[in-house]
């Protein structure tokens, strides 16, 4: 079969490689499926680089999120196993967490539910308690995480301000749903929100970015509003200042998905469920920028590593290079 692989690190375009190689051989409680769709997540451009919370051995098949097929014919959403990831023609997973993939969703979209939309759902309602009526303020709300925080949002009944980068970016915010698209090249965002809230503030912010933005919402977030600390897309870790949260009295939340995976593996089924629900209604519905054969995830990664992709990159094992073009 064909797969990508990682034989040493660095940036995913230089360092992956398209390679033929064996089957991958389930272990314990794993099951081999056939690789439908695979997500590029930016996870998987750490991984290349070494920087991610695990480190698989050397060589590793990056790609940390897959809709996929089983031998018995069953389509499902899953998190393959490392090291034998989903940028590949067939990928292994647990067999306890598989997900059954919605019919609402084709295979591209099925396979960006996952770590997406639960790192949104869970951080809005599990961590931040978002309810309807409170102003949301989405950092790169056109991005993977963001464009579904975005979305969960307005499935909520908040007002979503959504902030971006360059003009491309704020009309795919606005496509998504945004009341308000900020555009942080040309806009002050400190103002915007203020004004938009009529100089109370957002209630709740979600942040993948960090950096500068965190310091800018840190600014502009509303009394005993919620920062919700997501990552650090901007490669700079901020360190708040704790008196300025007391002062203010606004909480700082941090959220690490994949801990519900071990302590409450039940409210991640939970959550599938409810988005499936609402994908069902129309409610969420991913949104896909570029469905890309395997023969370009090495570049896709390096795309949204890059951060000059919106919305969510899909490959598709079984996409031929003349259909994508």
């Amino acid at each position: 079969m064909r797969a990508w692989h990682v034989h040493r690190n660095g940036e995913p375009g230089e360092v992956m490689r398209l390679e033929e190689g064996d089957l991958p051989k389930p272990g314990a409680g794993q099951v081999l499926l056939r690789v439908r769709a695979a997500s590029v997540n930016f996870p998987d451009a750490l991984l290349c680089r070494g920087q991610y919370q695990i480190t698989p051995p050397l060589p590793f098949t990056p790609g940390v999120e897959i809709c996929g097929e089983t031998e018995d014919g069953r389509r499902v959403i899953a998190t393959p196993a490392l090291p034998h990831g989903g940028f590949a023609e067939y990928a292994l997973a647990d067999a306890a967490a598989l997900l059954p993939a919605p019919q609402a969703l084709d295979d591209a979209e099925a396979a960006t539910l996952h770590i997406g939309y639960q790192t949104g759902w869970f951080g809005l309602h599990r961590r931040a308690r978002l309810t309807a009526g409170e102003t949301l303020l989405v950092h790169a709300a056109a991005g993977g995480v963001g464009s579904a925080a975005v979305q969960l949002g307005k499935a909520a009944g908040a007002t979503v301000i959504g902030v971006v980068g360059g003009a491309e970016k704020a009309e795919v915010a606005r496509r998504l749903g945004c009341d308000l698209v900020v555009d942080r090249l040309a806009d002050d965002i400190v103002g915007a929100v203020k004004e938009a809230t009529g100089g109370r503030g957002a209630d709740v912010v979600f942040d993948p970015v960090g950096g500068d933005a965190y310091t800018k919402s840190a600014k502009c977030v509303a009394f005993e509003g919620r920062i919700l600390v997501v990552g650090f897309a901007s490669g700079t870790v901020p360190t708040p200042a704790l008196n300025h949260a007391l002062v203010k009295n606004y909480s700082i939340l941090g959220l690490h998905w994949g801990l519900y995976n071990t302590k409450d593996p039940r409210a991640v089924l939970e959550c599938h469920d409810h988005l499936g629900q609402l994908a069902a209604k129309g409610a969420i519905k991913p949104l896909i920028s570029e469905r890309v054969p395997l023969g370009g995830a090495a570049k896709a990664v390096q795309r949204v590593a890059d951060g000059t992709t919106t919305g969510r990159v899909a490959v598709l094992p079984a996409l031929t290079e003349e259909a994508a073009a």
